[in-house]
């Protein structure tokens, strides 16, 4: 069994697509994947065991351009920290562990304002 190749702190499984493997970096998702891919040259189909060094290294070039994993988890704290600061109606919804873009609690969110 093949490991795979390192990113971005992230192990990419050997065994899948590029495109999908991209997705298990937090921050990076299908569509970003695939320009991702496409910037740096690799075709997407690509297993991750198929991925010669120097497409790795495009890979990684092009993946150090987002805003991934640590740094991406910091800004997101960051941001709940300040609306906490302002108290603002969706620091607190945030706090509950309530939805906070208006969706409809009646029916569905049951367990995710429920008392642990």
């Amino acid at each position: 069994m093949s490991i795979g190749i390192r990113i971005a702190g992230v192990t990419i499984p050997g065994q899948k697509h590029i495109e999908i493997g991209l997705t298990s970096i937090f921050g990076i998702g299908r569509k970003t994947a695939r320009k991702i891919c496409a910037e740096a040259g690799v075709k997407s189909s690509a297993k991750g065991v198929e991925i010669s060094n120097e497409d790795e290294t495009a890979l990684r070039s092009e993946v150090e351009k987002y805003m991934t994993e640590g740094d991406l988890r910091r800004k997101i704290a960051g941001d709940k920290m300040r609306l906490k600061g302002i108290q603002c109606y969706r620091a607190l919804r945030h706090l509950k562990g309530l939805p906070c873009r208006g969706q409809n609690t009646r029916n569905n969110s049951a367990t995710s304002g429920r008392v642990k």
